[in-house]
């Protein structure tokens, strides 16, 4: 049988404090992130911002979730996951996660939503051990 890929990547701002909780032996972070874009409008020409949202599950995250905070710009790299349960009205429900497995799939970049740099003692939060050459950038490239 043929293997397939899911793998997703976004660089985004998140939109609340990250929540942790236990589950199990196990640590869950969960927040969301804002990610945008810039549209053209075909008739006016004019350019405007559209934002999507998405729910992202942290495992493991304990030693970063402290610096999760709203507005801080992250990168996220895991899988796209879909869950299903009954709702109280009988109906089937469905939410679509982004999963990452372990901080390994979290890099905290260090502004917030307004370009604005965080706080010394953010910017040296720990972060994962992928490298700018993980994300196919060159470090001169990058603005902060």
């Amino acid at each position: 049988m043929a293997r397939g890929l899911n793998k997703v990547m976004l660089i985004g701002n998140l939109g609340k404090d990250a929540e942790t909780r236990q589950a199990g032996s196990a640590t869950v972070t969960n927040f969301s992130l804002a990610t945008a874009r810039s549209v053209k409008n075909g008739q006016t020409g004019e350019w405007r911002d559209e934002t999507d949202w998405h729910d992202v599950v942290l495992w493991r995250g304990e030693n970063v979730a402290q610096y999760l905070t709203k507005g801080t710009q992250v990168y996220i790299e895991g899988r796209l996951q879909t869950r299903s349960w009954e709702g109280n009205d009988g109906q089937k429900k469905y939410r679509t996660e982004v999963v990452c497995d372990g901080p390994s799939g979290l890099i905290l970049l260090g502004g917030n939503r307004d370009g604005q740099h965080q706080s010394q003692s953010t910017a040296r939060a720990p972060q994962s051990t992928a490298s700018d050459d993980d994300l196919g950038v060159d470090s001169g490239d990058i603005p902060f």
